[in-house]
């Protein structure tokens, strides 16, 4: 069973990107990086990435995560908040720790092209 298929599905995976961008948005250290920007459209993709990522049906057509992200300058800072904000996300909806774990080490498997700065 895929990591998709354990926390639910479609409707965990709409409600864990729901809850997740209420929370970075809402982080002062983050929320520069949110301004302005279609926030109903960035959570459509990061529920077709994340569905991917974990093993869902492969929905997302996106730029790569290269592309999508490289004039940004997000930091390993940064980075290491959304990480620790999607496992707060998951966990609050009742996630188990296991699949939490198991979530971080594919996020944390993009650092390399997210993260574009050394700045804090």
């Amino acid at each position: 069973m895929s990591v998709y298929d354990e926390i639910g599905g479609a409707p965990a995976m709409k409600a864990v990107v729901t809850v997740f961008y209420d929370r970075v948005v809402a982080d002062p250290e983050l929320a520069r990086w949110f301004q302005d920007v279609d926030m109903s459209r960035l959570k459509a993709h990061q529920r077709a990435f994340l569905t991917a990522a974990l093993g869902g049906p492969e929905l997302f057509s996106g730029r790569g995560l290269d592309a999508a992200h490289a004039h940004l300058g997000i930091t390993d800072v940064a980075f290491d908040a959304v990480v620790e904000h999607l496992a707060m996300s998951l966990h609050d909806l009742g996630i188990p720790a296991e699949v939490i774990d198991s979530v971080r080490e594919r996020v944390d498997g993009s650092r390399d092209v997210i993260v574009t700065s050394v700045r804090a």
